[in-house]
């Protein structure tokens, strides 16, 4: 019998104890009987785009993103397009996707999950033509993923710390947010268009989102009192934020969203620049995921 392939892409920079366990992991769970493998380590920013492509275009039964949403994204966009499926180690700081999808957070737990090898078909969104899995949007999330990508430190205490030093200087903008022809302006704390539940740390932004329904679940968070924040991240944490009366829920396939003097957007956790105007659409069940 022939086995199947598997990639799994590292990167180097994530430490050598890490790699040692993700080896360790490998060689002591992964059915050898059913799987091949090898290892691979990116080299530079978005490396595991190419990693990913090679590697379907060889004929790979997966590529597993050993790594945070970052790196998930990263080898979703090499694999678009393919009939290679996406595994998940989930070794990031918010690891948004992993928990959306109920992916366990150790290497041995994740390896069985490839070795029984359930492949569901989930969606994939796109804004102003970036991919994402989990979610993409603008506004207070943006700032926060700017200001987190610019730390050396990692981890629930400095996002909480980003969060709280923004949170009450921050002057919410009158965005226009049209989703399937139909626009709304708004005073807006965030904009979310998710395709996953949540952010990460179990931060759930959009607790009803499927990423299999061919729909963006689109969150609006109003501004609102500061000093009820802590409220609303109580109501993430429990699952129930869109039962809060300044957030709105939508459902829609094409999200635009503008206001003068946007810039900055986020695509899973990651801050890049941006025009005036962000547009957002969703390809119904374009990549292959190995799930519980």
């Amino acid at each position: 019998m022939t086995k199947k392939h598997i990639v799994f892409i590292i990167n180097p920079h994530s430490g050598v104890d890490r790699q040692k366990a993700i080896q360790t992991a490998i060689d002591t769970k992964l059915d050898m009987n059913q799987y091949s493998y090898e290892i691979a380590h990116t080299q530079y920013a978005k490396h595991g785009i190419i990693i990913a492509k090679e590697a379907a275009e060889k004929g790979a039964y997966a590529v597993v993103a050993v790594g945070g949403d970052g790196s998930v994204n990263d080898v979703a966009a090499g694999l678009l397009h393919t009939d290679t499926a996406l595994g998940i180690i989930a070794k990031g700081s918010g690891n948004g996707l992993a928990r959306s999808l109920g992916l366990p957070l150790t290497e041995a737990e994740a390896i069985d999950i490839i070795n029984k090898g359930k492949i569901i078909t989930i969606d994939v969104g796109f804004a102003a033509n970036r991919l994402f899995l989990s979610n993409a949007g603008t506004g207070f999330d943006a700032l926060v993923a700017s200001e987190f990508s610019k730390s050396k430190r990692r981890g629930f205490a400095i996002y909480s710390w980003l969060v709280t030093k923004n949170l009450w200087t921050y002057k919410a903008p009158e965005m226009e947010i049209t989703i399937d022809g139909k626009t709304i302006k708004e005073k807006t704390f965030l904009v979310c268009a998710a395709n996953g539940k949540q952010f990460g740390y179990n931060f759930q932004i959009a607790p009803e989102a499927d990423c299999t329904d061919g729909l963006l679940d689109i969150i609006v968070i109003k501004n609102f009192p500061r000093i009820l924040g802590g409220m609303l991240v109580l109501r993430a944490m429990s699952g129930t934020i869109t039962k809060s009366p300044f957030v709105k829920h939508y459902l829609g396939k094409e999200i635009t969203i503008k206001h003068a003097e946007l810039n900055t957007m986020q695509t899973d956790g990651d801050a890049h620049p941006c025009g005036k105007e962000i547009q957002i659409r969703i390809h119904h069940a374009a990549q292959n995921v190995i799930v519980p």
